[in-house]
């Protein structure tokens, strides 16, 4: 073990958590209306929360255990065999687990965006812990845990199909089977409280250091390089959202740029170990045009209420950077050169990727939402919904 890169990932883990806790709480916190501030806060909680026991349960054991190609085993469920001398690479075991756990935590958590607001508290606990199991796992197995995603090659270095597209493509699928919230999409009200949103955001770029920057799982040049494109990547879009929004309606937003950060952050994701500086450019302008354009296509042309459009700044996201990750990561476009395939055949490979984790990640979570509406239900009733979800659900008030 690597005393260095031990202190590093254990950073990590903790700038990872922070993502969820207060981070992503405090930024979706912000864009919903006063009246639901608190539902959302204790959702990201109570997801952090449950996932942390799923994965010390069965969660880490089925995505890293086991040599199977398309799901671990339950070998290391609690923990077993792991001590404190037990290693992953160059750091302890244990260390390694809580770096993944802090993934584990935000992917669930990521996917609340889509559903503030109108949906059961028991619902989002339900669906979460299922979720975990059932479709975030496994896929975690196929890339990062030796599955078949791995032995073709695929690259994906932080999360652009592990954490973005499954996310995303959760959120499109919960909010279709959900429904809209009352008065969509002309009559819903804007961010009550920007300034939240803005420190939402900014824990999470900060965060986003040990997401990207810690999945070098080393204290070294590779962690450097994934933090410097990360951050030129965040820079780069959010520039770009800001001057798209200035221009088409006349005003730069606060809640633009802040999602224009996070729309760089999630595409950087998957590239961010493979590609260098001018590439970062590229996936930032990229970013901030394409993020930017989805968020209307899925809520006006497709008429899908993912009410904080995870789908758009995530799932689209996620899959611009594996494709971009092909081309750019190559030297001829200043990247690493870590492929050990040509940029044609690695494209290809990428796109296998994309539509297996699609199409599971669909599937599946259509499969548990539609069980969870058919036993104990989705939605709120609509006075509960006017009345907002901090009061009519938890009995409190994010503000007097």
């Amino acid at each position: 073990m690597v005393g260095a890169d031990t202190a590093w990932i254990l950073t990590s883990t903790a700038l990872v958590l922070l993502m969820t806790l207060p981070g992503l709480a405090l930024f979706y916190g912000g864009l919903v209306k006063a009246t639901n501030i608190i539902s959302v806060l204790i959702q990201c909680f109570s997801i952090a929360c449950m996932a942390s026991v799923i994965w010390l349960i069965a969660g880490y054991s089925l995505s890293f255990s086991g040599s199977g190609a398309y799901i671990g085993d339950f070998s290391k469920t609690f923990l077993a065999g792991v001590g404190t001398s037990t290693e992953a690479g160059n750091i302890p075991e244990n260390v390694f687990f809580m770096f993944q756990m802090t993934f584990a935590i935000i992917t669930p958590a990521l996917v609340v965006g889509a559903f503030v607001e109108r949906i059961k508290f028991s619902a989002v606990l339900w669906i979460s812990g299922l979720w975990l199991l059932f479709v975030y796992a496994p896929v975690t197995h196929w890339i990062w845990g030796g599955g078949w995603l791995a032995a073709m090659g695929l690259q994906d270095f932080a999360g652009g199909l592990v954490v973005h597209l499954n996310c995303g493509m959760a959120a499109l699928v919960i909010a279709k089977i959900l429904g809209p919230r009352k008065g969509f999409p002309n009559d819903v009200k804007p961010p009550h409280n920007p300034a939240l949103v803005f420190v939402g955001a900014a824990l999470l770029w900060v965060g986003w250091f040990g997401f990207n920057g810690g999945s070098a799982l080393a204290a070294d040049g590779a962690a450097g390089m994934a933090i410097t494109v990360t951050h030129i990547s965040a820079a780069t879009a959010a520039l770009t959202w800001m001057f798209i929004e200035w221009m088409s309606h006349g005003k730069p937003t606060l809640v633009g740029i802040a999602t224009g950060t996070i729309a760089g952050l999630a595409t950087i994701t998957p590239a961010s170990g493979f590609v260098g500086p001018v590439g970062a450019l590229i996936i930032g302008v990229l970013a901030g045009i394409i993020c930017y354009k989805m968020c209307g296509i899925i809520k006006n042309n497709w008429n899908i209420d993912d009410a904080l459009d995870v789908m758009a700044v995530h799932g689209i996201g996620g899959v611009l950077g594996i494709l971009l990750t092909a081309p750019l990561g190559s030297p001829i476009f200043g990247g690493l050169g870590l492929s050990d395939q040509t940029i044609g055949s690695q494209f290809i490979t990428q796109v296998i990727g994309v539509i297996a984790v699609g199409l599971w990640c669909l599937i599946i979570t259509w499969l548990i939402t539609l069980i969870v509406k058919k036993t104990i239900g989705l939605r709120v009733d609509d006075d509960q919904e006017i009345e907002g979800l901090d009061t009519s659900i938890h009995g409190e008030k994010g503000y007097n």
